[in-house]
């Protein structure tokens, strides 16, 4: 072997190696991310009582510009129909492992116990909004339902696609059931005092105060009680964790 062919499969070889040691180290880096999470949470079920709330603010700290992220307008035909009729026909379907489905409309819902809490909405990107919200408490919607005793976690199902087109995959979020049963949990309707808008998540969106804005999941469809996400999407509990996020987004 001459002197360049040596060299050449010589860098060809310290290549493949580089190329194997990087991918070793992103599934290194992978793992740790996944650890990390999980000791977040942990660490922070430890440390704060389940109930705790998170801040809730006066009135006059509303922010007077509150980002619309993701989603602002929904494409899908059955979401634009019933936005077109005032959502006067949509209704909640909440399943799974549940003794006793429910298909709520919206006078319904809003005839179920209420909260209003005025809490800051913190951004994976980096921003916050003060906002005030009214809606359907979770956990009596639950109670209501019956969950199992093998009902381990709650997914939203959504009308929106990020890509905003008909075909595009659909939003969807979970959350475990300490944070189904937080008291400001709720199934929101209002935003600051009136009719929550579309870009907003209208009719209804998830508002679970101690995690990051991509879990409270906007144009809600259907609400599941499951035990695993192994049959749903790409089997990590949501449209971001699928893609990479963390599943846990406490804050």
């Amino acid at each position: 072997m001459n002197r360049r062919d040596w060299l050449s499969r010589a860098l060809a070889t310290a290549g493949v190696l580089t190329l194997a040691a990087c991918q070793r180290a992103e599934q290194a880096g992978q793992r740790l991310l996944v650890s990390a999470e999980e000791l977040t949470r942990r660490a922070q079920r430890l440390i704060i009582p389940r109930e705790a709330l998170a801040p809730e603010y006066d009135i006059s700290e509303i922010s007077d510009d509150f980002r619309a992220n993701g989603s602002i307008n929904p494409a899908a035909a059955d979401y634009v129909a019933l936005r077109d009729a005032g959502f006067a026909d949509y209704r909640l379907e909440i399943g799974g492992l549940v003794e006793r489905p429910l298909s709520l409309s919206l006078a319904e819902l809003r005839a179920r116990p209420s909260r209003t809490q005025i809490t800051k909405h913190d951004c994976v990107e980096g921003w916050t909004s003060i906002g005030q919200w009214s809606g359907a408490k979770l956990a009596d919607l639950l109670d209501e339902a019956g969950l199992k005793p093998e009902a381990k976690y709650i997914v939203f199902y959504c009308f929106d696609a990020l890509t905003q087109t008909e075909t595009g995959p659909r939003y969807y979020e979970s959350i475990d059931l300490i944070d189904a049963y937080h008291p400001q949990t709720i199934l929101a309707y209002d935003m600051n005092g009136e009719t929550l808008p579309v870009p907003h998540g209208a009719p209804l969106r998830l508002r679970v105060e101690r995690q990051l804005g991509y879990k409270h999941a906007k144009y809600i469809r259907r609400i599941e009680a499951v035990e695993s996400f192994d049959h749903i999407a790409g089997g990590k509990g949501g449209y971001w964790p699928d893609r990479g996020y963390e599943w846990y987004a406490g804050i």
